[in-house]
């Protein structure tokens, strides 16, 4: 019998784990990014998309483009956001931590 390798995770997959499993607004965060990356839209458009209160839209935005999950263009009214290039490399952790938090009851919660 062999010992098995040990599992190691970048400083990247630890904090996609934080925002998507570890911490409260975790689904409405993934609910924003899942958003972007089918179509790159400004705070309102979102808001309207995803039937949230734009102040609770752009919190998450905040905390998404703080940490690099997220890119803008454009001046602050209608700026536009984008799925950074990093978080499209890891784009598959991602989709492995949604799936194991599925059941998690109100996915780790919505508040901001």
């Amino acid at each position: 019998m062999g010992v098995a390798a040990p599992v190691t995770m970048d400083s990247f997959e630890r904090l996609l784990w934080w925002l998507f499993a570890g911490s409260a607004g975790a689904r409405t965060r993934a609910l924003v990014l899942l958003s972007i990356r089918k179509e790159p839209r400004n705070a309102q458009q979102l808001s309207l998309a995803l039937q949230l209160d734009y102040t609770t839209v752009r919190h998450h935005l905040r905390v998404l483009e703080s940490n690099r999950l997220v890119l803008t263009e454009g001046g602050n009214y209608g700026k536009v956001y984008f799925v950074s290039e990093n978080m499209e490399t890891h784009w598959d952790k991602l989709e492995t931590i949604l799936k194991r938090n599925k059941g998690m009851k109100n996915g780790g919660g919505d508040n901001p």
